[in-house]
């Protein structure tokens, strides 16, 4: 994939939040800032918001797990974290 280059400009202290931001997340400034094109690109929409709000994607596999509790489907009951943990890793035997 060839890359080309994207020039913005912001004040110094906007570049140095961006730049902690994207650290505490785990990526560079760059892969922060392209990750939020493509994501804007593929859903065609642009949300300013500060209150966590389910990608459409997100928004089916939530109502498709609620279909699947309320029929009982792949439903494995646990109490607590050591009995969760448990069964997740029974899973990956």
């Amino acid at each position: 994939m060839s890359t080309t280059l994207l020039t913005i400009k912001t004040d110094e202290a906007t570049k140095r939040e961006l730049k902690t931001f994207a650290s505490e997340l785990g990526v560079s400034t760059t892969a922060f800032v392209n990750l939020i094109i493509k994501q804007t690109l593929r859903d065609r929409r642009f949300v300013l918001s500060t209150a966590p709000e389910p990608t459409p994607y997100l928004e089916g596999i939530m109502h498709k797990a609620d279909a699947d509790y309320a029929e009982a489907h792949d439903i494995t009951p646990t109490r607590g974290k050591k009995q969760t943990l448990a069964h997740l890793d029974s899973l990956m035997k």
